[in-house]
């Protein structure tokens, strides 16, 4: 055997196991979505590097990290940081926000792990949309710049707060994924997911939806009622608000969620005008990827299960959270609950094919990461993060910017070249059954 066939075969190895680690137990209990996420996974290095966090941290947890100290490795991160993961939502406070819009990853660990794991999946989308190296490097570059003046402003500003992409701060692709945002309305969404039925309205059956039976509803509508308990006060809405209507099983999530269970649950809403009633999801909460690595205890025992992690993550990485955000358990496994809401939309690539309509837009998804690393909401838990992490971030790379900023472009091309030959060896293990429990044959 040649050290390069050495090399593969334990790089595959490494590969097959790190997923196997991670994902058995949700493997076993439904081979069927995960069969779907590997095949997802092997379409391209871009969708196997959104699957595989997993393995991002795994190698994180080998790599040296100069920028590491005492707090810089110990901040809120997103966990699963990748150009696809920014979007909108509406806030807390009626605003119209582009920013990062998913936290099931969420965590504490290394303000890097964020940063490098979008660069590398900037390079590997420039490589998807044939953009040069030279293209490839200026983006990463505009990317941390980006980031690093926006960490630098919230060290100078006193209301950290009051920063935000919205329809008056953007311009160019993010603000017109928010003016889209901005024509969605709740009636549409509704008329979507539910129908009336007489005078009221209840789930609609569809693909993926499952009806339960009066144990499991039963069992459901409890939990539900016991999530009320984990929104704050000051964010608590009176009246009819949260009485359940309807409760549906669901399945048929992305990439991130496979073998998740999960539940719709329809509410009354702020009043009894059909209209206005509000559709949540009750989601398992998964093992955060960066949780794997990071073996600080203190960090594991403040959260009760990863329902109550993902919730409290959020609080601590959005300015102004969903006021519907909040935890509850079933079965003794945690879940997360949150509204679906009409106004989520994220931004489309498809049409961003020059490296001149990506550069302005990279550099917002710089900021909006500066953000959610230096905001929390009002309502966030600051135990664990008892400082300002903008005035940590700034202490480690006070003078050294240029120095950090080549440190990230180089992981960033290096990574991407990495990924491109791991998907490939993922590809061949998974088609060749070499991950058990999930055959890629399926049943013919």
């Amino acid at each position: 055997m040649t050290d390069a066939d050495r090399t593969t075969r334990e790089r595959t190895s490494t590969i097959v196991d790190t997923l196997v680690d991670a994902f058995s137990e949700l493997m076993e209990a439904n081979p069927a979505a995960f069969r779907g996420k590997f095949r997802k996974m092997a379409a391209d290095p871009f969708a196997f590097y959104r699957g595989s966090a997993c393995l991002f941290y795994a190698d994180a947890a080998t790599r040296e990290d100069p920028w590491a100290d005492d707090r810089t490795g110990r901040v809120w991160i997103q966990g699963d940081l990748h150009a696809e993961n920014f979007g909108t939502y509406m806030d807390g406070d009626g605003v119209l926000i582009f920013d990062v819009n998913d936290f099931d990853e969420a965590y504490v660990g290394h303000f890097t792990w964020d940063v490098t794991r979008f660069a590398a999946s900037m390079a590997l989308m420039g490589w998807r949309k044939a953009i040069s190296d030279d293209d490839i490097t200026t983006l990463v570059r505009g990317y941390v710049r980006a980031y690093l003046d926006q960490v630098r402003l919230f060290t100078e500003e006193t209301d950290d707060r009051a920063f935000s992409l919205n329809l008056d701060t953007t311009d160019g692709a993010v603000h017109q994924v928010l003016q889209k945002a901005r024509l969605r309305t709740r009636v549409s969404l509704l008329d979507d997911i539910t129908e009336t039925e007489g005078f009221e309205r209840v789930l609609r059956d569809g693909p993926g939806v499952r009806r339960l039976d009066d144990d499991e509803r039963a069992k459901v509508v409890d939990a539900f009622e016991r999530y009320i308990d984990s929104i704050p006060e000051s964010k608590r809405f009176r009246g009819v608000t949260y009485t359940v209507k309807d409760v549906v099983g669901r399945s048929g999530f992305g990439i991130g969620s496979a073998g998740l269970p999960a539940y719709t649950v329809l509410i009354e809403g702020f009043n009894q005008a059909l209209d206005n009633d509000v559709v949540l999801s009750m989601k398992q909460g998964n093992v955060a990827a960066p949780s794997r690595v990071v073996t600080d205890p203190e960090v594991a025992a403040a959260f009760r299960h990863h329902g109550h992690r993902t919730a409290l993550s959020q609080r601590s990485l959005q300015a102004h959270a969903d006021r519907l955000l909040g935890w509850t358990d079933l079965d003794g496994v945690g879940f997360v609950v949150s509204e679906v809401s009409p106004y989520e939309a994220d931004l489309d690539w498809t049409e961003l094919t020059e490296p001149v309509e990506i550069e302005p837009v990279v550099e917002y998804l710089g900021r909006a990461t500066a953000k959610v690393h230096c905001v929390a909401d009002s309502d966030a838990d600051h135990t664990l993060v008892p400082f300002q992490t903008e005035e940590a971030i700034m202490a480690v790379v006070a003078g050294r910017e240029d120095e950090f900023v080549d440190w990230v472009v180089e992981f960033a091309h290096s990574y991407a070249a990495q990924v491109r030959t791991d998907h490939a060896l993922f590809v061949e293990a998974f088609r060749g059954g070499a991950i058990p429990g999930v055959a890629a044959s399926g049943d013919l």
